[in-house]
This record gives C-alpha cells, sequence and structure tokens, in this order.
C-alpha cells in the first residue's frame, strides 16, 4: 500500500544550520534538487533505538546506498543544530548529513509531527524514511501506529532492499585485540588492505578483560575475530577465510 506522500514533492523549507560554527541557511531545494537522497527521521538525538541502531545502520550502509545511486544521506530530527552536531560526532556518523528541524517547518510539512508531551519532547517527528528523487518522495517507509517507538520498517536494509535487493551489504566484523599485539596489528592491516571496516574492542578497556574473551571465544589469545556474529579466529585464520572470499 502506497502512502500519500509518495509522488509528491517534499515541502519547501529554509533550515538553518550551522556550518564551521557559522549560521548557514539550506533550503529544499539545495539538499534535495537534482538528487537521489534517502532521509531518515527520527524522535530525537541521543535517544536509544536512534543512537544503537537506526543512525548507525544508515552510516555503515552508506557506501552501499551510494553504490546504487543515492546521492545523499539525510539524517533529520526536530532538534537544533547544536545537538545535531553534538550528536554526529558523539557517533562518528561522517557519511550522515545531520539536518535540524528546529522549528519542525519540514515535519509539520510532512505530516509527521506528533506530540511527545508526555514524555517532555513536545512535538517531534514520527520515526519514518523516505526515498526522494529530485525533490519528490518516490516511497515511505512509516512506523506503524502503535504506543511507545516502533523501530520495524524505516530501517536502513530495508531501505537499501527497496533500492536494490541483490544488493550485497558489508560484513559486519569485530576484532579483540590487547595492547602491544603484533598479531592483532597484522589482522588489522588484513582487513584494512581489503577496504573492510572493523570494530576494535580492546582488553582492558570498558571492564573488557580476559575472562570476557575466553567466555565469548573459549580461547585466551587475540586477536579473535568475529564476522557476522561468527567467530573467525586468529590473524591466521582471518587470512584464512580473507583468501578464501578471493
Amino acid at each position: 500500500m502506497s502512502h500519500p506522500r509518495e509522488g509528491q514533492p517534499v515541502p519547501q523549507v529554509t533550515f538553518h544550520t550551522r556550518i564551521n560554527n557559522n549560521w548557514v541557511d539550506v533550503t529544499t531545494d539545495d539538499l534535495f534538487q537534482n538528487k537521489t537522497v534517502v532521509l531518515f527521521s527520527l524522535p530525537g538525538a541521543f535517544t536509544p533505538t536512534c543512537s544503537s541502531t537506526h543512525l548507525p545502520r544508515y552510516n555503515e550502509l552508506a557506501p552501499v546506498l551510494k553504490a546504487n545511486g543515492v546521492d545523499s544521506i539525510i539524517c533529520l530530527s526536530v532538534n537544533d543544530p547544536f545537538v545535531m552536531d553534538a550528536w554526529a560526532q558523539d557517533l562518528h556518523a561522517e557519511n550522515i548529513y545531520m539536518l535540524p528541524d528546529g522549528n519542525a517547518d519540514f515535519t509539520e510539512g510532512m505530516d509527521m509531527l506528533v506530540d511527545k508531551h508526555e514524555l517532555g519532547f513536545g512535538k517531534r517527528s514520527w520515526r519514518y524514511a523516505m526515498l526522494v528523487k529530485n525533490g519528490v518522495v518516490e516511497k515511505m517507509f512509516v512506523e506503524p501506529n502503535k504506543p511507545g517507538d516502533p523501530f520495524e520498517v524505516s530501517d536502513a536494509d530495508t531501505m537499501l532492499n527497496y533500492i536494490n535487493p541483490q544488493a550485497k551489504c558489508p560484513h559486519r566484523i569485530t576484532l579483540i585485540s590487547k595492547p602491544g599485539c603484533a598479531h592483532c596489528v597484522r589482522a588489522k592491516q588484513a582487513l584494512t588492505d581489503r577496504g573492510m571496516k572493523f570494530e576494535t574492542i580492546e582488553l582492558g578497556s570498558h571492564g573488557v578483560s580476559f575472562s570476557t574473551l575466553n567466555a565469548l571465544t573459549g580461547r585466551g589469545t587475540t586477536p579473535q575475530v568475529f564476522v557476522d556474529g561468527e567467530l573467525i579466529g586468529t590473524a591466521d585464520e582471518l587470512e584464512a577465510w580473507l583468501a578464501r572470499l578471493g
């Protein structure tokens, strides 16, 4: 079932943004004209689902989305530009354009404004995502009208699947390391040489210990590498896995 906004132009709005500590007005045309844009909107910066899942996955899949014809990826929230900038820095969301809809003009124009006064939020955006081509909404994924903050259809994977069901997502790679570990350095370099992004969990930080390593992997040496939730193992095992990829 199509959404009523599909086939309609996005609202004409001027956003008051901050760039390099200067106020810069950005218009709807600046953002959408002659471009293919994915915009996802959420209730608030720093809120749990937005920070843990919604924005990070769009940031993670941004290279794949862009390889499939998307020019830019915008995260919109009814927040001021200072909060949006701080949030972007906190999450290292380098692939996402953070758009503050401080007065909720765009959100209201999209008929997505909701009242969250019971949370002390005031008026905020409902959670949704859309694909916009040359300023016209092609597809919208709007979360169902349920209590709380549903997050079922506006995710990055759903959007990518709509744009190209055959698109291949990047592997999700986690490397457990320890300071001064030469094999950890080798494993990181092997992934970097392949252009593969990975997260590093270092023993001794954030309460992660050798006991944690053993509980997760059944092993006591570093590095230990996980790919898509599966334990690959040591640097040697990682290099063998990479070789099998071709």
